[in-house]
């Protein structure tokens, strides 16, 4: 790659994170998408660290990514100690080197502030930075994430490498973004005096008066009214859930902030061009991801399988999940290369398992895929997790495939060009909710997000593309809309629910909807809650399960395991849609599943987790009545399709996570562009992958 395409390249990016940013601040429900439309449109890379190598080996660790067709390295995310060797001297020589070095070699950087691994000279002389553990232990230093989010001291720290990295690095040409950290909140907050101080201010400025918070909490129970401020703890274990709740908040507000700071001394600094992100974990549940999301210009996520094989439809809800953050494209940053280290058994991934695994990203909305990491370290924690190159410093077995798929993205980039995901279904997701029932799950079978990936899996294999996003996000796009489990559910929330179910959508409900505000305080009112006007229903009873019971109706029969919701109609056109069979004595022949037309639209409680087979008949009947179609049409079992569209094109990518040869009949004739060849059917080994074009040509 020349210098001035990489110009071109950083100029469009520019463009594009301007978009992002009024887009942002606009509340667009499908922004642009954040790949570089014109060159790389789909990219690979690999986590690069040539501070832990002579620099005389670097030209030849370059020239194999070259050959591989990667073109992106993420770096100096772990290199605090390197790049600051002591308080105040710092040492960007080297790192210049290497990121020119690459550049040279037509691949970009991504820094990453290496705020995850503070230096030992840090911690050592400034102990106070070092985070507290619950039990009051103050961590050690020589892993990673042992510094305080929190503190003061620290943050400063944080600002001033950040900043310093941006002034030299700011406009590198080079250079496309920055990964703020890495993997925060993999750590838990600091349990340390100070902390829970800020938390005690935060508590302040949210309710104004103590009597507020005593109110809201209902403190009179157990006699935990409190007199002052000063008095309120950071929750360990099990607690008031007003208290637990708004401690999860406080950790949010302390995560972004924390991000904020970094992102705040690179962008005085830095072209605006260059991109700002952070590596998520899927679901992870430390802090709220679509709150931290939003001062970024993309999200990114971290897709391991670790222990098994991947499940697609797990993975695909993750995938979904990051791209619900910001309604938008994003990158994963780390994926597996074959195997990692930390698993309880860190076996291989099977012969072509990692390349699907690729594409599955690319189809759910991907612009990038980087592999960790790409040499094996001589030392340290990770010596034994997969990698490309191994410490002899020669390509490993997966070298290979890894190569295959960047030169697949490289060969077809150009289809992805200005593509994103289109759905007409959207799952909701609400991480108050989450924490809610995690405080008081009533049942430890209980698995909010179990559930999610359950009515994932029945309606992305009907409407082959489900989008994951906010209860507050926009709606009027999407013709179906459910939300599993939307514990929490105040009035502003069921306000915008029902002005999408009175413009004419279908919102399905699940159980345990509309037990609790925004406090994690019952509502006084039964479930659900401000929504019962609409289904003119409730829950009269919810049970948590010693075995499954029956359930029959227009669905099928089947049978609901671990919570059943005893519900009652309050007017004649509600629709009964299961019903109980013989149980406990207070389900038998009792309505499970209620559906009833409301405004344009139409609302649906379904009151039990359901099994497989009966989910799909509800799938079925949802998608039906809300007049979802497939994006592409039948596919055989265990393929799985997704369709990425701009005005004018629509792009396919074809996976077979199944055992045997899959036969695929295309719509019609399309361009499979891996092939090069126009086709109207298209046959699939296991982990076999085809992209098919339909540009209207």
């Amino acid at each position: 790659m020349s210098t001035a395409l990489v110009r071109s390249i950083a100029l469009v990016l520019l463009l594009l994170a301007f978009t992002a940013a009024a887009q942002t601040q606009a509340q667009v429900a499908v922004p642009l998408p954040t790949q570089i439309p014109g060159q790389n449109a789909i990219l690979m890379g690999a986590a690069w660290y040539p501070e832990q190598w002579p620099e005389s080996r670097w030209e030849e660790d370059l020239r194999l990514m070259e050959a591989a067709d990667l073109k992106v390295v993420r770096i100096a995310e772990f290199a605090w100690s390197t790049m600051e060797p002591s308080e105040g001297h710092y040492d960007f020589d080297w790192l210049e080197r290497a990121i020119n070095l690459a550049g040279r070699h037509h691949i970009v950087s991504v820094l990453g502030t290496p705020t995850a691994t503070p230096p030992a000279w840090l911690t050592q002389r400034y102990p106070e930075t070092l985070r507290v553990e619950p039990d009051g232990r103050r961590v050690t230093h020589g892993n990673r994430a042992h510094a305080s989010s929190s503190s003061p001291r620290y943050r400063e720290f944080c600002r001033r490498i950040a900043e310093q990295m941006a002034i030299r690095f700011g406009h590198n040409p080079n250079v496309v973004g920055w990964q703020i950290d890495n993997e925060y909140g993999y750590a838990l907050m600091s349990y340390d005096e100070p902390t829970r101080q800020q938390f005690q201010d935060w508590l302040k400025e949210k309710y104004k008066t103590i009597g507020n918070l005593n109110a809201h909490w209902a403190t009179a129970y157990w006699s935990q009214t409190y007199d002052n401020w000063q008095e309120i703890p950071i929750p360990i274990g099990g607690h008031n859930p007003g208290l637990m709740l708004e401690w999860k908040n406080f950790t949010t507000y302390v995560w972004t902030s924390y991000q904020q700071n970094q992102i705040d001394a690179i962008r005085k600094h830095a072209d605006s061009r260059q991109f700002t992100t952070g590596n998520f974990m899927g679901f992870f549940d430390g802090f709220d991801h679509y709150t931290i999301s939003q001062s970024l210009t993309f999200a990114s996520w971290d897709d391991y399988v670790g222990t098994g094989h991947v499940d697609p439809a797990y993975n695909g809800l993750a995938h979904d999940l990051t791209r619900g953050f910001k309604r938008q494209n994003f990158w994963v940053m780390e994926t597996q290369p074959g195997a990692v280290n930390w698993s309880k058994l860190n076996n291989f991934l099977n012969r072509g398992e990692a390349r699907a695994m690729a594409w599955q990203a690319i189809g759910h909305g991907a612009d990038d895929v980087n592999y960790w990491q790409w040499r094996s370290p001589l030392n340290g924690q990770e010596e034994i997790h997969g990698v490309l190159v191994g410490p002899d410093g020669t390509p490993v077995p997966f070298y290979d495939e890894a190569s295959q798929a960047a030169h697949e993205f490289a060969k077809v980039e150009s289809a992805f060009r200005d593509t994103q995901p289109l759905s007409q279904v959207a799952l909701l997701y609400s991480y108050d909710s989450h924490w809610a029932i995690q405080f008081q799950k009533h049942t430890e079978k209980y698995d909010d997000v179990a559930l999610l990936k359950s009515y994932y899996r029945a309606l992305r294999q009907i409407s082959q593309s489900v989008d994951v996003v906010s209860a507050y996000a926009p709606l009027d796009s999407y013709k179906l809309v459910v939300a599993p489990s939307l514990n929490v559910l105040p009035k502003e929330l069921a306000d915008h629910l029902l002005e999408y179910v009175r413009n004419g959508g279908h919102l399905v409900l699940g159980p345990r909807t509309g037990l609790k505000d925004e406090f994690n305080a019952l509502l006084p009112q039964r479930q659900p809650g401000y929504l019962f006007d609409a289904l003119a229903a409730r829950v009269e009873q919810y049970y948590a399960l010693e075995k499954d019971v029956p359930l029959y109706g227009p669905w099928g029969n089947g049978e609901a395991s671990i919570w059943a919701e005893q519900l009652k109609s309050t007017a004649p056109d509600d629709e009964v849609l299961l019903k109980y069979g013989k149980s406990n004595g207070w389900l038998d022949d009792q309505p499970a599943a209620i559906t009833r037309a409301f405004g344009k639209g139409r609302i649906t409680y379904v009151g039990a987790v359901l099994d497989d087979e009966l989910m799909e008949g509800a799938a079925a009947w949802m998608t039906q009545q809300s007049g979802v179609t497939p994006v592409f049409g039948p596919v055989p079992d265990g393929v799985e399709v997704s369709r990425r569209v701009s005005p004018g094109k629509r792009v396919f990518v074809l996976i077979n996570y199944g055992t045997e040869r899959r036969h695929v009949a295309l719509p019609h004739a399309m361009k499979l562009v891996l092939d090069g060849k126009l086709a109207d059917t298209v046959d699939l080994p296991p982990y076999g992958v085809a992209v098919a074009l339909d540009d209207g040509k």
